[in-house]
């Protein structure tokens, strides 16, 4: 059963050796990140899963102690996925690699922990039930859910600049601040890739795990300081 779900974006500029001298940009949003992470460890869960939008070739399951690497971004950093005594030979993408460095600074050792890649073109169906199995796996599950919304804010944005972009926004920061299930289940697949929005799969998967609970929704923080829409929420 799911007992409380952590949401971050997944920027890698929110790691300050990849950020450098903009660093200080993103201080306050790293610190609403681990204040929501700090709501997952007060729920003693029984497991955690890292929930990260990934390309096909970055879908599916990475154990405790994968190693998310930050090389690719001109940085020779890595962090490992929670303690383990071993590193598997598998590398966590992107996504995962900024929430195993959240976790990092948190000392987590509240619980197992494993990642789980979402591919951002999961239709909503599969998303839902990937959501229901992933609750089920425990007695208590948390959930940290990475992801970004829109990146098309304004011209100087990745996708550019696209009206539709703050509706959508302020429809999934909403959502996520309510823990309206309903609202993060009927996100538009089609509008959300126009968007660029690499967080819709893994909201519709705590949508799915989310399923004959009870939760209370707090936003901690909303911003687009690069054009793209960023969330952090907890729910308890």
């Amino acid at each position: 059963m799911l007992v409380a779900a952590a949401l971050c974006p997944c920027p890698p500029l929110l790691v300050p050796e990849v950020a450098a001298g903009a660093a200080p940009e993103l201080d306050a949003l790293r610190a609403a990140c681990l204040d929501a992470i700090g709501v997952l460890a007060a729920a003693r869960p029984d497991r955690l899963v890292v929930l990260g939008p990934t390309d096909e070739a970055g879908r599916g399951g990475y154990p405790q102690g994968a190693i998310g690497s930050f090389r690719g971004f001109g940085v020779d950093f890595e962090v490992p996925l929670g303690a383990a005594e071993t590193a598997p030979d598998r590398e966590l993408p992107p996504s995962l690699s900024v929430g195993a460095w959240l976790l990092s600074r948190t000392d987590w050792d509240d619980a197992p922990v494993e990642a789980l890649g979402v591919p951002r073109s999961l239709p909503r169906d599969r998303c839902l039930e990937l959501g229901r199995e992933t609750a089920a796996a425990a007695p208590r599950v948390a959930l940290l859910v990475l992801g970004d919304g829109s990146a098309c804010r304004t011209v100087k944005a990745p996708g550019y600049f696209d009206e539709r972009a703050e509706g959508f926004d302020a429809e999934v920061a909403r959502a996520l601040g309510n823990a309206d299930i309903a609202a993060l289940a009927a996100l538009g697949e089609e509008r959300a890739a126009d968007l660029q929005a690499s967080g819709r799969a893994c909201w519709q998967v705590l949508a799915g795990a989310a399923e004959g609970t009870d939760h209370n929704g707090r936003l901690l923080r909303e911003e687009a300081p690069y054009g793209v829409g960023y969330f952090v929420a907890a729910w308890s």
